[in-house]
């Protein structure tokens, strides 16, 4: 006798209640940019113009008739500017000619996202350091990578594991920390509304697999 077994369609509330991290990659579809960036402001310009109807908002008021542009406008080139890939900072490296070969930390770099689950913002600060090698970096093409991997729709893990794959790619060393420590409104402002809550998360390699290395990054972004 044959059974046939059927998975059983998830309702709204159980796919809402589904916070899984599938892909170190950010889910975007293969069609994503052809249209422009102009294209796209109007069409969600239109869209949140009916969600801003739905909630019963007067879009005659003064006040009100221009956040569709303005918030869609935000979207496109602010906000989630980091998934269009023509947006990335190049990472210009420069051979290590005087030899370095502690630690460099740059700490307390701004982190300003949103949770793709509420599309919410997540706020707080990145500390990195790495160990050159053969290259360095410029300082202020740390920033830009965080900024960069920061503007779309994230979850914490996620954005840790780009900058950090992102570093190690241009640098040619697994010795790279990248910590994050943020506020999830999605916490603080929604759901069980803990205002004192963060959330903190790390990836490493190389020589910060030492233990001693790790307590002496650690000792530095106190």
């Amino acid at each position: 006798m044959n059974f046939e077994t059927t998975t059983p369609l998830l309702t709204a509330e159980e796919i809402g209640d589904s916070h899984m991290m599938t892909s170190v990659d950010t889910p975007v579809r293969q069609d994503a940019f052809e249209r422009s960036d102009e294209e796209k402001i109007e069409r969600i310009a239109g869209l949140f113009r009916g969600i801003m109807e739905e909630l019963g908002l007067n879009l005659d008021d003064d006040s009100l008739n221009g956040t569709p542009y303005r918030v869609a406008k935000m979207y496109i080139k602010e906000l989630f500017d980091g998934l269009d890939p023509k947006n990335k900072p190049k990472l210009s490296t420069f051979d290590n000619k005087y030899g370095y070969r502690k630690m460099l930390v740059e700490k307390d770099i701004r982190v300003s996202s949103a949770c793709e689950h509420h599309f919410l913002p997540i706020v707080g600060r990145a500390h990195i350091a790495y160990i050159a090698e053969s290259k360095v970096i410029g300082l202020s093409k740390i920033n830009r990578i965080v900024e960069y991997y920061s503007h779309r729709p994230q979850v914490q893990e996620r954005l840790t594991l780009q900058i950090y794959h992102a570093l190690r790619s241009a640098l040619g060393t697994d010795s790279i920390i990248v910590v994050i420590d943020a506020e999830h409104l999605c916490v603080s402002a929604r759901g069980v509304k803990d205002e004192n809550s963060r959330t903190t998360t790390l990836e490493y390699g190389g020589a910060f697999a030492k233990e001693d290395y790790r307590k002496e990054f650690f000792d530095i972004i106190k």
